[in-house]
């Protein structure tokens, strides 16, 4: 029997009727770590000791009946920009490389009420500012299909841990398709949820009124059942929701796509893509039909100016919510500097990597006197049009499918040569989080060098319950 090719519910189940221990569950998993880890650099900071004191624990707790949840003795990994209590959280960057928390996040602190248990923080693009997890301080994570690419990002340590056996579930975060494009690239499944459906308390912020924390799992049902234990109503975070729809694991028993509503935009299938993407989606809208969904294809006007408005909010957000990273109060400090605007100088430049100061120094010009009303107040009325666009979909779809990426994982060191290209890359997953909508990626193929393919399943506010139905009977 081998642990770590199990799903986390399927671990859940036998751990609860005694056939595998908590214990096993966790030595299984740092078994392979040790393993494979090396070759794939998927964390920054491993907790062996904690976790394995944690599992005894844990254990009697579900002995004498007090933890019953599905997940309940479940290792689980955790991106590096999710705050845990003693534990580094470095948000994979040399100005937090000693950064110790003296709280958790609301998720991970939901994560340790079901009894799930926290086995490390995994690397990601540095504060999430990437496509591809190259830019990370402590290094590129590799892709477990093919070391020579890359797993995709911001959330590519979480996606690649769970692909590689070195993780049974973990959290990842999403500002512009973090979660959905590296689930794609590694073939898991990866939720991006409503906006304020899980707290952000705790999420080392990149862009606030994009970030949404969610699951990555090997299956619709693991991510079903993680996203039902840390979604709630959070009085901390003051965009939290009080949502009563949450019992997310039972919208997937319904396994019918019979009368459901797809619809296909249009211009994402136009000029791009990928053709080995292309056919794969195609043949995703095959299975659907020949399963009774209808689908029809139909018009986004607004594409063009999604990129362009993500990246002006985006990068606005960040250059404010960045600020606090100045060398006084924590983290990194620069050495050498002569009075106090000289070492914040020094430590911001020597603390932060190029992707990050590229979109701070975008955002702080964006925000500027004479240009906050020609870019940043433009692209939020622009944000306002596609929602209302997706809006007018949803009043005659159910879900909306679009492709997880246009193309599959590029080679490492690709992306980099041409920021603006990488940027392009996130056309197919931005739209979800300028609009706050639900999104879900799950595999749909292969292309000729045996790379992963993933198809995205989006639904309207609220809409979980929806794509999760509908990604569970594709799958």
């Amino acid at each position: 029997m081998d642990i770590a090719k199990m799903t986390a519910v399927e671990l859940g189940r036998k751990i609860k009727t005694k056939e595998i221990s908590v214990r096993e569950a966790v030595e299984a998993v740092f078994d392979r770590i040790k393993s494979v880890e090396g070759e794939y650099n998927c964390y920054v900071t491993l907790c062996e000791e904690q976790a394995l004191k944690k599992a005894e624990e844990i254990q009697k707790k579900i002995d004498d009946g007090t933890l019953t949840g599905p997940l309940a003795g479940v290792p689980v990994a955790i991106k590096d920009n999710m705050c845990t209590e003693g534990v580094l959280t470095t948000c994979s960057s040399k100005i937090l490389y000693n950064f110790k928390p003296t709280f958790s996040s609301e998720a991970v602190l939901n994560l340790e009420k079901a009894g799930a248990i926290i086995i490390g923080k995994t690397n990601m693009d540095e504060f999430a500012m990437g496509s591809t997890t190259e830019t990370s301080a402590y290094g590129v994570t590799r892709n477990p299909w093919n070391t020579e690419h890359v797993p995709g990002g911001s959330s590519g340590g979480s996606c690649a841990a769970v692909a590689a056996g070195e993780a049974f579930m973990a959290l990842g975060s999403d500002t512009g398709g973090s979660i959905r494009q590296p689930s794609s690239f590694c073939g898991v499944t990866g939720i991006k949820p409503t906006y304020g459906t899980v707290s952000r308390y705790g999420l080392v912020a990149y862009a606030s009124s994009l970030d949404q924390i969610g699951p990555v799992g090997k299956d619709v049902a693991d991510c079903a059942a993680l996203l039902e234990v840390i979604a709630g109503h959070d009085p901390k975070d003051s965009t939290s929701l009080d949502r009563k729809d949450l019992d997310f694991s039972k919208s997937i028993e319904e396994k019918k796509l019979l009368g459901m509503k797809f619809g296909v935009p249009k211009e994402f299938l136009a000029k791009g893509l990928d053709p080995e993407v292309k056919d794969a989606f195609m043949e995703t809208l095959k299975v659907l039909t020949s399963q009774g969904a209808i689908v029809e294809f139909f018009s986004v006007e607004t594409m063009e100016y999604m990129i362009p408005a993500y990246y002006i909010i985006a990068s606005a957000e960040a250059s404010s919510n960045l600020e606090r990273f100045d060398g006084v109060k924590y983290g990194y400090r620069a050495a050498e500097y002569e009075g106090l605007h000289d070492m914040y100088k020094k430590t911001r430049t020597e603390g932060f990597g190029e992707e990050v100061k590229r979109r701070i120094m975008l955002g702080s010009f964006v925000l500027s006197s004479g240009y906050y009303d020609a870019y940043y107040l433009k692209a939020l009325r622009t944000k306002a049009l596609i929602k209302q666009e997706f809006d007018r979909a949803f009043d005659k779809y159910d879900v909306i499918l679009a492709p997880a990426a246009p193309y599959t994982a590029p080679k490492i060191g690709e992306s980099l040569k041409d920021p603006l290209a990488m940027y392009l890359g996130d056309i197919y997953t931005v739209a979800v989080n300028l609009c706050g909508l639900p999104g879900i990626t799950v595999p749909c193929g292969q292309d000729k060098a045996g790379m992963p393919i993933g198809i995205q399943m989006i639904g309207n506010c609220f809409g979980e319950h929806k794509i999760l139905r509908a990604a569970a009977a594709y799958e």
